[in-house]
């Protein structure tokens, strides 16, 4: 018999292996399919016709609607078949026909953090590394590597290119074309992504005041509006303007290994 605390409720039709661990008022629907070595924490609603691959680890207060699927093999030719790991944090939300792969190497996760909203029909690759409190919109495609920052907005229908970044309170676009690092707090559209300026709704929803988007402001005039070579737009930074978003946004392009786009794009008033 599977480790089943006795407040879950597993649907008659679902078929749980016997070594799956599961937490108290766990809910698991019609058809739903969890195999070997999976974990899921208090109070996840798993819905009908989802399946749980083996080695998935799953926190609390995670929602999984139908047609999900967590923890498939890597879509990757490096992949030998080797044991890894999908884990999932708090209070997620995975929506119709998503799918998250677990690691390539043997004992690599992918690692996805708290409080996301993921959207539908999907597909987060390999090692990937997702923050908290991101949205990933319906169709997005997030190859294999990449890392998303707390926050970050990813629209529908986007494209994210393995080994790339997507800094915190990003926004990109629908159908944009993600080849070069998203720098934090900025708006990034179009087929052939642009910066547009800061991303100044999801800024104030996640309540920083006047005094720091305005100094997210003139770092991205100095950096992305400016004449400047980007090293020395970087010390001009480091030198005029204070303020720990901006640091953070210095530090993520110091450390960019495959570049930070800064391809002109519409501004909107106020940037």
């Amino acid at each position: 018999m599977p480790l089943v605390h006795p407040s879950a409720r597993i649907a008659a039709s679902a078929r749980v292996a016997p070594t799956v661990r599961i937490g108290p008022q766990v809910t698991i629907g019609e058809f739903t399919i969890v195999e070997d070595d999976v974990e899921i924490g208090a109070r996840c609603k798993i819905d009908s016709h989802v399946v749980v691959k083996r080695w998935t680890r799953m926190g609390t207060d995670n929602e999984v609607s139908p047609g999900a699927v967590l923890g498939s093999d890597p879509l990757d030719k490096a992949f030998r078949g080797g044991r890894s790991y999908l884990r999932i944090g708090n209070g997620n939300t995975i929506r119709e026909h998503f799918t998250i792969s677990r690691g390539t190497a043997p004992e690599s996760a992918t690692i996805i953090g708290d409080r996301n909203f993921i959207m539908t029909s999907g597909h987060i690759a390999h090692n990937c590394r997702i923050g908290n409190g991101a949205v990933i919109a319906s169709a997005a495609l997030v190859s294999g590597y990449v890392e998303i920052e707390d926050r970050a907005f990813v629209s529908g229908l986007v494209g994210v290119q393995q080994y790339l970044r997507v800094g915190e309170l990003a926004m990109v676009g629908g159908m944009t074309r993600v080849n070069q690092d998203v720098t934090p707090y900025l708006t990034h559209v179009g087929p052939t992504m642009a910066v547009h300026g800061l991303n100044r709704v999801g800024l104030r929803r996640a309540g920083l005041d006047a005094v720091e988007i305005d100094r997210i402001r003139r770092a991205y005039r100095i950096l992305f509006r400016s004449s400047l070579p980007l090293r020395e737009a970087l010390a001009k930074v480091d030198a005029e303007i204070e303020g720990r978003h901006v640091r953070h946004m210095v530090e993520f392009i110091r450390a960019s290994k495959r570049g930070v786009c800064r391809r002109k794009g519409r501004e909107k008033e106020g940037n």
